[in-house]
């Protein structure tokens, strides 16, 4: 039965005398409660105490729990380290951390400016492990990592950072760290920390060997795959890719090859892949080089945009053009399987994004650079956090694709804190019993619920 207007609308004049909590039972970030859960399954900070071991325990904190403050703060949405006291006192995250009193600002920079280099490999290999943890749990037989590299820059001054590529704000001062995700989970695995004025393949080589062998730890018969860009392209990546059994396809900077370009010239009749794509392929190796690579010519036929006036009237004229990339690969599989698998890299630009906008892996946060090394890997943490409650609560949703998307259908971490994270709370002893009542629609309630209970029953 439709509801009439007078049950619908209402009349409220009078505003409500504002005034604050003062008991602390009162909390603005309910959802905590779930990462609660979440952290004690992973024992998340037992192993950040072991990362921080070695400085001892001078600090009334504690460097892992410092860690932890920071990794919560970027995962409820925080960005600079000065908005810590936008939360100070609030109960449930008190709780989550162990802590009655939180840290000042300055108290925050100062225990990340005492943590040196060790820290930050103990942290990176902490991150490496909890992906892994779930990869061995999920038993992939094949698994997709990507290199890139992301800009980040800063309007300051701050250790070890340069100008360079940074096509964004030109002549900034950046860093230029290079990131392996995994394809299947959508998570960063790893992070080689680098000035803003390096090329895109500067320790790359010796980074990926790094990576793949730390996920034959875990899964030692997994296939590994790997794509890549034309800014890694050289003899000694396809040379370590090769000898680490790794299935790769690298994109081909064929401009300054003008062999590869004469044979596009040349090339009369190509293979049709679909009403946009044709191919062709052949083996080739550079003068200097000992091995040859399969390399898969690629033309894509796209429309001309017209300028000045159409005939309306009668016809839209159409005029194309076709655009060439030349891929390098060692897999066997069908021009359309290698192509459609190349281009899924795609999806790693999306991760950035939304590391970027949530996760504040765009931000230069202290003058120093373990500091500033730290606070990427709590945002590349965080991420991946989020990433884990998803995963730890369903199954997965897809199988593996041509084109290697998640697993999952995951929402981004700016969607956990909007229904999740952010919501308004009540802790109380109803019986002597500790129990959290969640501000939450109907919708929202049946979410939390299945997320809850396979924390809980796990």
């Amino acid at each position: 039965m439709k509801p009439s207007k007078s049950e619908i609308r209402t009349k409220a004049y009078k505003v409500p005398t504002v005034t604050f909590a003062q008991d602390g039972q009162l909390t603005s970030l309910g959802g905590l409660v779930f990462f609660q859960a979440l952290f004690a399954r992973l024992r998340l900070k037992d192993r950040l105490n072991q990362c921080f071991r070695h400085l001892g325990t001078n600090s009334a904190y504690g460097a892992g729990t410092i860690f932890l403050l920071l990794t919560v703060h970027v995962l409820i949405g925080c960005r600079r380290l000065s908005e810590i006291d936008d939360y100070r006192g609030d109960p449930c995250l008190e709780r989550l951390l162990g802590l009655r009193v939180l840290p000042t600002k300055s108290t925050l920079c100062r225990a990340l400016q005492s943590m040196g280099e060790q820290a930050v490999e103990n942290v990176r290999h902490l991150v490496r492990g909890l992906v892994n943890d779930r990869l061995e749990a999920q038993r992939f037989a094949r698994l997709t990592l990507d290199f890139d590299g992301s800009v980040q820059s800063t309007t300051r001054h701050a250790e070890q950072t340069a100008m360079g590529f940074n096509p964004k704000k030109k002549g900034a001062r950046s860093y230029y760290p290079l990131f392996c995700t995994i394809a299947q989970t959508s998570q960063f695995f790893d992070m080689l920390h680098r000035s803003g004025n390096v090329h895109d393949s500067s320790g790359a080589c010796d980074f990926a060997v790094a990576c793949f062998q730390s996920v034959r730890t875990s899964r030692p018969r997994a296939c590994l795959e790997s794509r890549m860009d034309s800014a890694f392209f050289s003899d000694a990546m396809l040379t370590t890719l090769a000898a680490q059994r790794v299935e790769f396809t690298i994109s081909v900077p064929f401009e300054r090859f003008a062999e590869l370009k004469g044979w596009i010239e040349s090339r009369k009749r190509w293979r049709p892949l679909d009403e946009r794509w044709s191919f062709f392929e052949r083996e080739w190796k550079a003068k200097s080089w000992n091995v040859s690579y399969r390399l898969l010519f690629l033309r894509q036929r796209r429309a001309i945009r017209r300028k000045g006036p159409l005939q309306l009237d009668l016809f839209e004229p159409r005029d194309y053009e076709y655009e060439y990339t030349v891929i390098a690969t060692n897999k066997r599989q069908g021009a359309h399987a290698v192509r459609d698998f190349h281009h899924g890299r795609g999806s790693q630009e999306k991760l950035f994004g939304e590391g970027k906008q949530h996760a504040a892996l765009d931000l230069v946060a202290t003058r120093r650079i373990h500091g500033n090394q730290l606070f990427t890997l709590a945002g590349m943490l965080a991420h991946n956090l989020g990433r884990e409650l998803q995963m730890a609560t369903r199954p997965p949703e897809r199988k593996t694709l041509p084109k290697r998307p998640p697993c999952w259908i995951f929402v981004d971490l700016g969607t956990l804190q909007r229904q999740f994270l952010r919501r308004a709370a009540q802790l109380l002893r109803p019986q002597g019993q500790l129990t959290i009542r969640i501000a939450a629609s109907t919708p929202i309630r049946r979410k939390m619920l299945d997320i809850l209970k396979p924390l809980l029953a796990a």
